[in-house]
C-alpha cells in the first residue's frame, strides 16, 4: 500500500489542492461512537473525520450539518480499521493500532491516548493492519493483516498474548462467532480459517475459490469481506459471493452480484453490501433510499 505524503501547500492554491485531495479520496473505515451520536471515518491520507449523526439526521440539518465536527491527522498512511470499545475507538494504520478518548476526540489537538505494535518477525517490517476484531468476553483486540498472521491483544495490558498462524498471504477480514470463542479470518489466499481462540489452533479450512459454483477466476481468489451469524457464514472478493453452511462446509447461496465485494454483514433475515471509493458517506434511514451523504 502506498503511503500518503504530506504535502506543504501556498495559501492561494489551498481550495484546489483539498478539491483534488478529495477526488482521490477513500474512506478505508468507520466506526459509530458508543452513545450512536457520532460516526468516526477514517481515509487514505490518515485522517479520521468525526461526523455528528444526530445533527445530520435532524429535521433542522443543514449542509454543514454533514461535515465533520472535528477533522484530525491520526496516522502517517492510511486508515484501513476502525473499532469502537465503550470509551475509545481504536484506529489501525501500517504496522500500528492507536487509542483515541471519544469524549476528548470533539476537542480539536485530539492526542493519543496509546499506541501499539504487534510483535513482527524483524523491526523492518511495516505491514498494514486491514482488520480489527473485538473480543469482549475476553477483552481483547484481535489485528490482522499484512503479515499473514492475526494477533491478539489484551486490551487491559496492552500486552500480546497469542499469535494465529496459517493464512499464505495478507488478512483482508476477520469476523466473530459470538457463541463460540471462534474467529474467522479471509485472506488474500483465497482461504476462510476458523480459529478456536480457547485453543489457539485453525480448526477449518475453506477454500472457497476451489468450489465451481463460487469461483470467478479473472477476478482472482481473494476474500475481501465475511460475517457469520452462529452456523452461517457469508463472504465473497474474487468469488462470488455466498452464504455458506459452516458445519458442512457446504455453499447454499450465490448471490447475482458481478463486482468483486469489500464490505458485508448480516442485519435480521437480510444480507447488506457497500463498496465504493470515495469522500463520501451514504446514509440509509431505510434499505431502498439513501437519505444524505457525509462528506470529508
Amino acid at each position: 500500500m502506498e503511503r500518503a505524503v504530506p504535502l506543504v501547500v501556498p495559501l492561494g492554491q489551498t481550495e484546489v489542492f483539498q478539491a483534488l485531495q478529495r477526488l482521490h479520496m477513500t474512506i478505508f473505515s468507520q466506526s459509530v461512537s458508543p452513545c450512536g451520536k457520532f460516526l468516526a471515518a477514517g481515509n487514505n491520507y490518515g485522517q479520521i473525520a468525526i461526523f455528528s449523526l444526530s445533527a445530520a439526521l435532524s429535521s433542522e440539518a443543514k449542509e454543514e450539518s454533514k461535515k465533520p465536527v472535528v477533522t484530525f491527522q491520526a496516522h502517517d498512511g492510511p486508515v484501513y480499521s476502525m473499532v469502537s470499545t465503550d470509551r475509545h475507538l481504536l484506529s489501525a494504520g501500517d504496522g500500528e493500532v492507536k487509542a483515541w478518548l471519544w469524549a476528548e476526540m470533539l476537542k480539536k489537538g485530539c492526542k493519543e491516548l496509546w499506541r501499539r505494535q504487534p510483535p513482527y518477525r524483524t523491526s523492518l517490517e511495516v505491514p498494514e493492519i486491514n482488520a480489527l476484531l473485538l473480543v469482549p468476553k475476553e477483552n481483547s483486540l484481535i489485528l490482522a493483516g499484512g503479515d499473514c498472521q492475526l494477533h491478539t491483544m489484551d486490551l487491559e495490558t496492552g500486552t500480546f498474548t497469542r499469535v494465529l498462524r496459517g493464512h499464505t498471504d495478507y488478512i483482508h477480514c476477520l469476523a466473530l462467532r459470538e457463541r463460540s470463542p471462534e474467529v474467522l479470518s479471509g485472506g488474500e489466499d483465497g482461504a476462510v480459517r476458523l480459529w478456536d481462540l480457547r485453543t489457539a489452533k485453525e480448526v477449518q479450512t475453506i477454500e472457497v475459490y476451489k468450489h465451481e459454483e463460487c469461483s470467478r477466476p479473472h477476478n482472482g481468489r481473494w476474500i475481501g469481506c465475511l460475517a457469520t451469524d452462529s452456523d452461517w457464514m457469508v463472504c465473497g472478493g474474487g468469488p462470488a459471493l455466498t452464504l455458506w453452511h459452516l458445519r458442512s462446509s457446504t455453499p447454499t447461496t450465490v448471490f447475482p452480484i458481478r463486482a468483486p465485494q469489500k464490505h458485508v454483514t448480516f442485519y435480521q433475515d437480510l444480507v447488506l453490501t457497500a463498496a465504493g471509493n470515495s469522500c463520501r458517506v451514504d446514509v440509509f434511514t431505510n434499505l431502498g433510499y439513501r437519505a444524505f451523504s457525509l462528506s470529508f
